[in-house]
C-alpha cells in the first residue's frame, strides 16, 4: 500500500532553497523623537532652573555633598554638611581638619566612617594633583578616592554645566518604568537617555528626571494625577492618561500659572 504522505509531499511543487533564518527585529523606541521632545518641553515649563537640594557653596563642597550623599538622605547630608562647611570649604581646609574632625560633622551619615576617609583622601589628591581645584573632567574625578561615574556626572553638570546625566535610583526606576530609556544598569539607562533627549534640554534633564522621581512618579506608588506628561507615558503601570495642568512650579514649592 502507498503511503499517503509520500504522495501528497510528491504532489506539492518545488520551492525554491530555504531562506535564512533572519534576524530579530530591534525593538522599536517606546517614544517618538517628537514625544521625547514634548516631555522635556512639559519638564521645562514645570521648573525652568531646577535646583539640586544638595547645599554648597562651591565645586568642592558640592563634590563632597555628592560623595556623602551615597546610601543617605540629600536632608540628612545637608544638615551634616552645614556646620562641616561653615568650617572648611576649601581642600586644603578639610585636609587640616583631619578625618576624626570630619567623621565628628558627619557621624549622624549612613556609612560615616568610610565616607571621612575618602573625604579627606580626595581633599588630599586635589591639592597634591589638581592645586586645590576640582577638576572638570570626568576621568580625573572618578580618579578621586570613593568618586564613581555617578558622582562625577553631577559634579560636571552642576558645577560646569556640561550636559551629562548621572544616574540615581530615580532616574534608573524612570527609565525602566516608563520606558523612556529601559536598562538593566545605570550605565545602559545613562546611554539610552543621552541618546534620545534633545541638546537643548541635556542641561537640565538630569535634574528635572530626578525631581520627577522624587515627587511624583514615586517608587512605591507613582502619583498619575500630579504628573504633567500623563498622556505620553507609556507606562503600564499609570493610573491616567489625562495630564496634570501645567504649571511653573516656584522656588519654594508652590504653583504659579505657566505661560
Amino acid at each position: 500500500m502507498k503511503n499517503p504522505k509520500a504522495k501528497s509531499a510528491a504532489a506539492r511543487p518545488a520551492v525554491g532553497p530555504a531562506k535564512a533564518k533572519s534576524r530579530p527585529m530591534r525593538a522599536r523606541p517606546a517614544y517618538r523623537p517628537e514625544e521625547v521632545h514634548e516631555i522635556f518641553r512639559r519638564f521645562s515649563v514645570q521648573r525652568p532652573e531646577p535646583k539640586g537640594e544638595l547645599e554648597h557653596v562651591n565645586a568642592f563642597t558640592l563634590l563632597v555633598a555628592v560623595v556623602l550623599s551615597a546610601q543617605a538622605t540629600d536632608a540628612g547630608v545637608n544638615k551634616a554638611t552645614r556646620p562641616l562647611f561653615a568650617v572648611a570649604d576649601t581642600p586644603e581646609q578639610m585636609v587640616a581638619l583631619g578625618e576624626g574632625e570630619v567623621g565628628r560633622y558627619i557621624r549622624t551619615i549612613g556609612l560615616w566612617r568610610g565616607k571621612a576617609r575618602n573625604v579627606i583622601a580626595l581633599s588630599q589628591a586635589l591639592v597634591r594633583d589638581h592645586g586645590g581645584a576640582v577638576p572638570d573632567d570626568r576621568e580625573a574625578l572618578t580618579a578621586l578616592p570613593g568618586v564613581g561615574r555617578k558622582t562625577a556626572n553631577v559634579v560636571l553638570n552642576m558645577a560646569f554645566g556640561q550636559p551629562t546625566m548621572a544616574v540615581d535610583t530615580h532616574i534608573f526606576r524612570i527609565g525602566n518604568r516608563i520606558l523612556l530609556a529601559p536598562g538593566k544598569t545605570p550605565e545602559q539607562v545613562e546611554a539610552g537617555l543621552v541618546k534620545i533627549i534633545p541638546p537643548q534640554y541635556m542641561r537640565h534633564a538630569h535634574h528635572w528626571l530626578i525631581l520627577h522621581g522624587r515627587y511624583v512618579c514615586k517608587a512605591r506608588k507613582p502619583d498619575c494625577p500630579r504628573c504633567v506628561i500623563a498622556d505620553l507615558c507609556k507606562s503600564p503601570e499609570k493610573t491616567t492618561s489625562v495630564p496634570a495642568p501645567l504649571v511653573e512650579i516656584g522656588a519654594t514649592g508652590g504653583l504659579q500659572a505657566a505661560q
